[in-house]
């Protein structure tokens, strides 16, 4: 996608134009101006938003997602003649499927000005939504934050909590931006987010626990990315830091079945044995966080 901005009053970029767009988005500055031609023509970054916009308008209750920042991920070359008319036209455009990889990926800084793009119409919306990090912890919390940077929630000091209970006077429920039975208003943060397979540390988990922060954040797991490789004792201590009632799971495959419904029954019994719940309790209180996480407190 391309900033109307630098490109104004048109929605179709000139070769040179497309050239110039890639090596400002790519990062080591590609040189190679046939590769650059061979990438997809970039769209108007208005005309993504305003797309987005309506398919959430017609389906009421689409989230947002599954967005964010990956320090990973790498363009890959183009379709070589006839490759394209063999891939599996289901799959989601953009995807590697078997391409070599190029040694581009996509800078930052473009990166996470479509996600504010995303968390600011999800904010707008209402929608819950679901975001990843790839090697970029800190990058993702500091992107939420600039979000809700001056709607921050008053946290009663322990001085007027007490003063409070003193005159029997009824707190603010912990999430009252939600304004359960009123209208809710736009906001320029999603008022759920669900960070997606999370990997960071439990450190980064009480971040996110702050009770001055609007939006409410739930953690989802899944036995592919988080039980699958080294590092899973760091995963489980994310586990026990994060509340009952805001963890989930995921099965992290993009097709649904039997596949998927034996990696979402290994991730349960995971979570219940960490946890310590009975496989019961802990189905119901994995339930109940995912209606939570997609409808918000009238669920």
């Amino acid at each position: 996608m391309f900033d109307e901005e630098t490109y104004p009053d048109t929605t179709t970029l000139t070769p040179d134009q497309k050239v110039e767009h890639y090596q400002s988005a790519l990062t080591p500055k590609p040189e190679d101006r046939d590769f650059l031609l061979r990438l997809p023509d970039p769209r108007p970054f208005s005309v993504f938003l305003s797309e987005t916009r309506k398919y959430l308008e017609k389906y009421p209750l689409a989230l947002i997602g599954e967005v964010g920042l990956d320090k990973q991920f790498r363009i890959p070359e183009a379709w070589l003649p006839g490759q394209k008319t063999e891939r599996d036209e289901a799959l989601t455009p953009g995807g590697r499927e078997g391409r070599t990889l190029s040694p581009y990926r996509v800078s930052m800084d473009h990166q996470k000005k479509v996600l504010l793009a995303q968390l600011h119409l999800a904010g707008e919306l209402g929608r819950a939504t679901s975001v990843h990090g790839v090697q970029a912890h800190g990058v993702v919390f500091n992107t939420l934050q600039q979000t809700w940077k001056g709607h921050e929630r008053k946290v009663p000091s322990k001085r007027e909590r007490r003063k409070q209970e003193a005159n029997a006077q009824p707190q603010a429920t912990e999430h009252e931006d939600e304004q359960v039975g009123e209208e809710r208003k736009p906001t320029p943060y999603p008022p759920r987010i669900c960070l997606h397979s999370y990997s960071g540390p439990a450190e980064t988990v009480k971040q996110y626990l702050d009770p001055r922060i609007p939006a409410k954040i739930f953690f989802s797991f899944s036995s592919v990315i988080n039980f699958s490789h080294a590092g899973v004792e760091k995963t489980e201590e994310a586990v026990k830091a994060v509340p009952n009632d805001r963890i989930m799971i995921e099965s992290d495959l993009h097709t649904a079945g039997e596949r998927m419904d034996g990696y979402l029954e290994e991730i349960v019994r995971k979570l219940c044995e960490i946890k310590g719940w009975s496989l019961e309790e802990g189905v119901k209180q994995l339930a109940s966080n995912w209606k939570n996480f997609v409808f918000g407190d009238d669920a």
